[in-house]
């Protein structure tokens, strides 16, 4: 029997117009009363939600609209057939298109986490403690170049460079200053750092030592994605295969020492940002994905073990339902990808967790507070497609790093969505709909077919090799920029309602006294010392990369005595070599 209204495949056909009656209104769960208001043969796998949804805490007491009229935990087809199961299902439930969480943000709001770094630690201390009391309930910590390429501040390539782009950070005491009075195990901390990742978890790890926080109470994220570096980003230090051994002893140590913590956060936002389109990001990022659950494996772990502490990170772009869609694709994606290919039976293994990040790129110079404006409906697309935690961009980005006021309204842009949309009110409300059903249909098909692709290349860090994702990723950024420039792709302020003159804003200016001040300490640092322990120190590294032994423990003990991101990362030069970019066209 056809369903009344099916929400699958089947139905998610491209539509021409409003032709046809509309479809019946949907059934429901309601937590105040799921199971009367489904039909006495309802399906067992609803009734099942239905009673996990009465359970499932609550951030409210009762969901209301402006108009006072009760608003559900979720909607769902009256007859939900075997292909609304299969690719639509349940929230909470395999293969979690809807959503990794059962009642989503009606149990607990996506985390606010900025992402924040500038001058000294201590100035993104202030910040940090500055977003807290605003309301932000994570982390995320901004490097500058140098700290991201793996140098120190005397470094002669970090001049000009420090604490520009993001915080400066080469020693522990510089990561002392950074989280100071901040207790690490009450809060999550994400970290985007690539090539130095392994130092500076073992920075963190030191630094909640000294705070008295156990490994069991460290949680937070490490970006720690190098593949996507090779792929886009261009911040690395070695080529890609020893740098994934690197990743591998990071895999290992962090599944056996600290369950809390995501080891890598596999990242689509930064091959986004290099032009690439929203179905490449997606495949990409998937692809990165099965190299590291590879490396995993490879490294001896029950991908049961370690799969459920990998995150990813998307990007948000202006294509409002696309972005929805590339959400709920990546989640079903992802899960089959685990269970089919992986054989995973843990359910959290098949979870695609991720955090989001507003579309640097769509910003612009011009016209800069319709900045706002972009970003709040990227954010809402974040929303609706499922994230777990989100950054919105300041109005001013294109410019400098956002000022105190810029990063406080981007916040405000959040907490607003949360609290007077009703956005969150209700689990996936767009499902059912059938442009963003075939929407993810389609995203999901193409993606796959880019990872077949990039598995008959031999996988993702061969692929890398040939150039194949960076050459697919420069082609779709030129023709992006040849239909701006042809008129055909509007960005209002650079080719449609443009303005002589534009808006002042206030910016962000980083005194030069603080590249002088991170010197000054990092001199200090190594002068103060013992040199014989510092000798002992590098000399163990070494011997763990020529050995094989895991890399985790030496630095560890490294960074406890003072030795520093540079010492570190020259020591990885020397021994795995330095990557340089083959510019493939």
């Amino acid at each position: 029997m056809a369903p009344e209204y099916a929400t699958s495949n089947p139905v998610a056909q491209p539509m021409v117009g409003a032709q046809g009656p509309l479809p019946p209104a949907a059934g429901h769960l309601g937590v105040s009363a799921p199971i009367a208001l489904l039909p006495a043969e309802a399906d067992a796998r609803l009734r099942a939600v239905a009673d996990e949804l009465a359970a499932a805490p609550s951030r409210l007491q009762a969901f209301r609209s402006l108009d006072g009229r009760d608003i559900d935990a979720l909607y769902v087809p009256r007859t939900p057939d075997a292909a609304y199961h299969d690719q639509i299902g349940q929230p909470g439930r395999y293969p979690f298109t809807r959503g990794v969480h059962v009642n989503m943000y009606r149990g607990k709001p996506w985390t606010m986490r900025m992402f924040a770094g500038f001058g000294t630690p201590e100035d993104t201390n202030r910040r940090f403690k500055f977003l807290l009391g605003q309301g932000q309930t994570g982390l995320s910590t901004a490097f500058d170049m140098p700290t991201l390429m793996g140098y120190d501040p005397d470094h002669a390539m970090s001049e000009g460079e420090v604490g520009r782009e993001g915080t400066s950070v080469s020693h522990l005491l510089d990561m002392e200053a950074l989280f100071g009075d901040i207790p690490l195990g009450d809060v999550t901390t994400s970290m985007t750092i690539n090539a130095p990742a392994i130092v500076l978890l073992a920075l963190y790890v030191a630094v909640a030592e000294r705070q008295g926080v156990g490994y069991d109470r460290i949680a937070g994220t490490l970006q720690n994605d190098i593949l996507k570096e090779f792929i886009a980003q261009k911040e690395w230090i070695s080529p890609p295969r020893p740098s994934m051994r690197i990743i591998r002893d990071m895999l290992a140590f962090c599944t056996h020492k600290l369950p809390k913590w995501n080891t890598i956060s596999i990242s689509g936002y930064h091959i986004r940002e290099a032009g690439a389109t929203a179905v490449q990001e997606l495949a990409f990022t998937l692809a990165d994905g099965i190299g590291y659950v590879q490396a995993g494996i490879e490294a001896g772990l029950p991908v049961d073990r370690f799969a459920p502490r990998l995150s990813f990170f998307f990007d948000v772009h202006n294509d409002f339902f696309e972005e929805v869609a590339k959400f709920r694709a990546a989640r079903r994606l992802w899960a089959r990808i685990m269970k089919e290919r992986f054989g995973a039976t843990n359910p959290r293994s098949m979870m695609l967790r991720t955090h989001a990040q507003t579309a640097g790129v769509s910003l612009t110079a011009q016209q800069p507070l319709n900045n706002v404006v972009r970003t709040t409906w990227q954010a809402l697309a974040a929303v609706l497609g499922g994230t777990q935690s989100l950054h919105t961009n300041s109005l001013d980005e294109t410019y400098a790093l956002p000022t105190e006021s810029a990063a406080k309204l981007a916040l405000r842009t959040q907490q607003l969505l949360l609290e007077e949309s009703g956005v969150g009110n209700t689990v996936d409300p767009l499902a059912g709909s059938y442009f963003v059903e075939h929407l993810t249909d389609k995203m999901e098909e193409e993606a796959l077919a880019y990872i077949r692709k990039i598995d008959d290349m031999g996988g993702i860090v061969r692929a890398i090799e040939l150039g194949f994702p960076q050459k697919e990723i420069a082609e779709s950024a030129f023709r992006f920029q040849q239909r701006v420039e042809s008129g055909d792709r509007k960005i209002v302020g650079v080719n449609a309602h443009v303005e002589e003159q534009g808006d002042p804003i206030p910016l962000l200016h980083i005194d030069p006294e603080v590249e002088r001040a991170q010197l000054a300490r990092c001199r200090k640092v190594k002068h103060d010392r013992s040199a014989d322990t510092v000798a002992r120190c590098h000399a163990a590294i070494r011997a763990a990369c020529k050995s094989g032994d895991n890399l985790v423990p030496p630095i560890l003990d490294g960074v406890r005595n003072l030795v520093t991101l540079g010492e570190i990362s020259d020591i990885f030069r020397q021994e795995f070599g330095v990557y340089r970019d083959p510019a493939f066209l």
